[in-house]
């Protein structure tokens, strides 16, 4: 690395910070984001759920749906209710498909739960919505893909809205802004 001197080095600080400060403030202009988190690997939900944290911290409203848990208590749940008015929370599945073994029931579940959620996507109170485990549900054909993506047509231009869950189609991957796969390597 080349020494630079106090000044150089006082200078080129400036320089960073003046480049920064000027990404932060066209990042407060931009457009809220589609965020898709999917893959075979764990931290889907974990990856989410932190940008919801992050959320709570700016003082934003929140609302989470989760697709498929919902036979038993999530321990996010207990965390996130301490939010109170802030943060909506819904846990609408019935759990495993494989438990349920009723797929007309877990079709009108999903549509119960995608309802309730197109009701926050739409709302500019919230800025962030977190479809839990929803591409599970459009995997399985208990969501039609074209509802989901005329859905996520009708969100405010500053909100988000992450999908997350193995599977994610090809449709929703090419229709966000941000995807990431999570693999598991070990």
């Amino acid at each position: 690395m080349t020494s630079l001197t106090p000044e150089q080095y006082k200078q080129k600080m400036q320089r960073r910070k003046e480049v920064q400060e000027q990404r932060v403030s066209q990042a407060a202009l931009e457009k809220g984001l589609i965020i898709v988190n999917t893959g075979n690997g764990k931290g889907k939900t974990t990856a989410a759920l932190g940008m919801v944290m992050r959320s709570l911290g700016h003082g934003y409203r929140v609302a989470i749906i989760q697709f498929i848990k919902g036979a038993w208590e999530p321990a996010e749940k207990a965390v996130f209710t301490k939010w109170g008015e802030q943060i909506s929370f819904h846990a609408l599945g019935e759990g495993f498909t494989w438990e349920t073994q009723d797929r007309d029931r877990d079709i009108q579940k999903v549509y119960e739960a995608w309802n309730l959620a197109l009701s926050y996507i739409r709302n500019p109170e919230f800025k962030l919505v977190l479809l839990d485990e929803v591409n599970v549900s459009l995997k399985l054909g208990y969501l039609k893909l074209e509802d989901l993506l005329a859905g996520l047509d009708e969100k405010p231009e500053d909100s988000h809205v992450i999908l997350t869950g193995r599977g994610a189609p090809p449709e929703l991957i090419e229709r966000a802004d941000l995807v990431t796969e999570m693999k598991m390597i070990k």
